[in-house]
């Protein structure tokens, strides 16, 4: 369990790389009441829909010798763009002054996909980021994981 404090107004964001649950405290320090401000879903589409085209050949420059390209990972590239897609509506969040400090909880390998989308604004904002897969929880489990209550 996390022990964390969340202020009245703070925005905790919920996510990994396919959903998102922007969440925000209604309630005080001490007894937090998050309330769903916005759910974000990307589907996920099966290999063979995120692309058209077979791995590609090179061929080499000493030899007539032919060498196979890495695979795109098709899912990873999908994840990214959801990661940043959600980074940039967090910055106008910030930017328009609807929310003054938000707090991410994500998969480790989440937070390192959506950290480089940062903003400078957004790195201000950001309070705490929590390393822990709460996205599939219901808010009140949530709430209750991240007070540690």
């Amino acid at each position: 369990m996390v022990e964390l404090l969340i202020r009245h107004g703070e925005w905790v964001v919920v996510c990994d790389g396919a959903k998102a649950l922007i969440l925000e405290n209604a309630g005080d320090t001490g007894f937090p009441n998050l309330k769903t401000i916005k759910v974000l879903e990307q589907r996920d589409l099966p290999t063979h829909a995120l692309h058209t085209d077979a791995p590609g050949r090179t061929i080499n420059s000493v030899s007539s010798a032919r060498s196979a390209v890495e695979q795109t990972d098709w899912h990873d590239q999908s994840e990214r763009t959801f990661l940043v897609h959600l980074a940039q509506q967090l910055d106008s969040a910030v930017t328009a002054g609807k929310a003054k400090s938000v707090i991410v909880v994500a998969p480790p390998r989440a937070l390192g996909m959506i950290r480089p989308a940062y903003s400078q604004t957004l790195k201000g904002a950001v309070r705490a980021e929590v390393d822990k897969d709460f996205v599939k929880m219901p808010v009140h489990e949530i709430e209750r994981h991240l007070t540690a209550v």
